[in-house]
């Protein structure tokens, strides 16, 4: 019982992240909606079927759910904001931390780009 409730919190957590990705640039609005499923599926399914027919984000849930799939667009979209990133951090804070930057877009740039579409 206990459990449900953390999943619940953290469901709830992730669409507010969610919604905030959806108008800052910088934060993804998707991977918190995968993780609101996710723990909905877990604690409320009703919410998580909301999510999975929501007009605008459910057809790259249900993608991701039964696939592993990313668009391509969101590929590019992705990989493109996270170079900017690394443009912003070497042009702000410079080196070494722009360091960091470049390895979190190879980690996680490969990892989005390799995944099916």
């Amino acid at each position: 019982m206990l459990v449900r409730h953390f999943y619940l919190a953290g469901g709830i957590a992730s669409v507010g992240l969610g919604i905030i990705g959806a108008f800052l640039p910088i934060l993804p609005t998707v991977p918190f909606l995968v993780l609101a499923a996710f723990c909905f599926a877990r604690s409320n399914p009703a919410w998580e079927q909301r999510l999975l027919n929501h007009p605008r984000y459910g057809a790259r849930l249900r993608d991701w759910r039964e696939r592993g799939a990313i668009s391509r667009r969101a590929k590019v979209s992705a990989v493109a904001a996270m170079g900017a990133g690394v443009v912003f951090t070497g042009l702000t804070i410079g080196w070494p931390w722009v360091l960091i930057s470049i390895a979190v877009l190879l980690v996680c740039g490969t990892w989005i780009w390799t995944r099916n579409e």
